[in-house]
């Protein structure tokens, strides 16, 4: 690796082989080539004069690309599909006249991006359905656990930690949808010449249109695409990478609330995401057990969502039929945003399959906060002994401001269930107050949504995707 130059820290540090040869010259440039191979096959179909031996010289050289010959005819011409057409035309002296006959630059660009952007929702596809099975794995085995859930952040109600864990699942799920959505949409930008009108084929083939659309269906089906763009200028529209990237941007929001939701159970210490036996959590402090997972699918998802704006912009500002200022823009923007996807994914998949619970520290903080939730229920058992109501319902928030003041101001346990005992308005004793404080009474039907949420929505989701199951997700650092 050269250290006297920048190199990103996705391809160091964060996004997966994978998906960094997606994004990779090799893979472009042999994508043009089979474009440039689907187009000499499809015209020839259609009559016009490209033999068997110009098909067969292009298929030998498909993959093995003269890099050093197109970089420097590159620096000569400034233009890199024109570079990389004379490049092949080298290797293939017969053929060289009618590699991309008919076809204007965006031909390669345009339908190699949709394919690529294909290639890349496949793998996100495989690794959020990969982190959903982690995370059903986690709820089935938490499904009954009660724990405290929050609304602004303070003690609401009881709920289960694999309940939680669902609610993390269902926007994964929403995700996946998302990208399903996009990835079916994805249409090529077709053989439709320098400003969509398809002028030059018309040239070619006579001004039959008939055989212009089956050459742009013939590439299409050669390509592996049910479809093309119904119309277009010189590119396909620039609001398909953005329909794109939201999704990646909707991903990286729910790994951002999950991750958070961690992180603030890592301070109650009810949970943490997996740490390794020789793990340093702070070059300072020898005891700390950081969350740096989470911060780091935190901080990646931040970018990722500020990504969207890069072809959001690009899509308003496309005069016409087209400018080049999405060029530049676009060869970043588009690739970064699939690798912090992919860098994102395999934080969550790590994650997500070794998630420590503290069942104890669970139990005591819901146990600390319960005599609250149950004052209602101790109430309704006053009441069926004699007492009234309205008095009671004052005399249990006048001791629930008490014991909350005990708590916050002296630091000591919650009290309330020894100042109701000591209340003979209520009449109750310690053993029937306590039978009142079972949390498994409070959850409502949490375990039973689990259940069913995994059930209905998870399980046929993994039993028709079984590739996807079981992936794991070695970190770098």
């Amino acid at each position: 690796m050269a250290h006297d130059r920048y190199i990103s820290p996705f391809s160091t540090r964060y996004a997966s082989d994978e998906m960094q040869y997606i994004f990779s010259d090799d893979n472009k440039f042999r994508t043009w080539r089979r474009l440039w191979i689907a187009l000499a096959k499809a015209e020839q179909k259609q009559g016009l004069a490209i033999t068997d031996e110009q098909i067969a010289e292009l298929e030998a050289h498909k993959d093995d690309i003269n890099y050093e010959e197109a970089a420097a005819r590159e620096k000569l011409v400034r233009h890199d599909v024109m570079s990389h057409v004379y490049a092949y035309g080298l290797q293939c002296p017969t053929a060289k006249g009618i590699i991309h006959l008919g076809a204007t630059s965006c031909y390669v660009g345009d339908n190699t991006d949709v394919i690529i952007m294909r290639q890349g929702l496949e793998l996100v596809r495989k690794k959020i359905i990969g982190t959903l099975a982690n995370l059903a794995k986690f709820a089935e085995e938490y499904k009954d656990m009660p724990c405290l859930a929050y609304t602004h952040c303070q003690p609401a109600q009881l709920t289960t930690v694999g309940k939680r864990a669902t609610l993390w699942m269902n926007e994964l799920y929403m995700d996946l949808q998302e990208v399903d959505h996009q990835a079916a949409s994805l249409a090529l930008r077709g053989v439709k010449g320098t400003t969509g009108t398809q002028a030059s084929f018309m040239e070619l083939f006579g001004g039959d249109s008939a055989k212009v659309k089956a050459v742009e269906a013939d590439v299409c089906a050669q390509m592996g695409f049910d479809k093309v763009v119904p119309v277009c200028g010189q590119t396909y529209s620039r609001k398909v990478d953005y329909n794109v990237l939201s999704a990646l941007a909707g991903l990286a929001q729910s790994a951002m609330k999950m991750a958070t939701d961690i992180r603030l159970l890592a301070n109650f210490k009810e949970m943490e995401e997996p740490f390794e036996k020789n793990q340093i959590g702070s070059s300072a402090m020898p005891y700390k057990r950081n969350p740096m997972r989470c911060e780091r699918i935190c901080a990646l998802a931040r970018y990722l969502m500020i990504d969207v704006l890069n072809p959001a912009v690009t899509a308003g500002t496309q005069w016409f039929e087209r400018t080049l200022d999405d060029s530049a823009n676009k060869r970043i923007a588009m690739a970064e945003g699939f690798l912090a996807a992919d860098a994102i994914l395999n934080i969550l998949l790590n994650v997500s399959d070794g998630l420590v619970v503290y069942p104890k520290v669970v139990r005591s903080r819901v146990m600390a906060e319960l005599p609250f939730m149950a004052s209602e229920n101790i109430m309704m058992k006053a009441v069926k002994k004699g007492g009234d109501r309205q008095e009671l319902h004052e005399r249990l928030r006048t001791h629930a401001v008490a014991a909350a003041a005990v708590v916050k101001q002296e630091g000591l346990p919650n009290d309330m269930i020894a100042r109701v005992e000591a209340d003979p308005a209520f009449g109750l004793s310690r053993e029937e107050i306590e039978s009142e404080l079972r949390p498994e009474a409070f959850t409502g039907r949490a375990p039973e949504q689990v259940s069913e949420y995994l059930r209905d929505y998870i399980r046929p989701l993994l039993d028709a995707n079984p590739d996807a199951v079981g992936q794991t997700a070695e970190l770098s650092v």
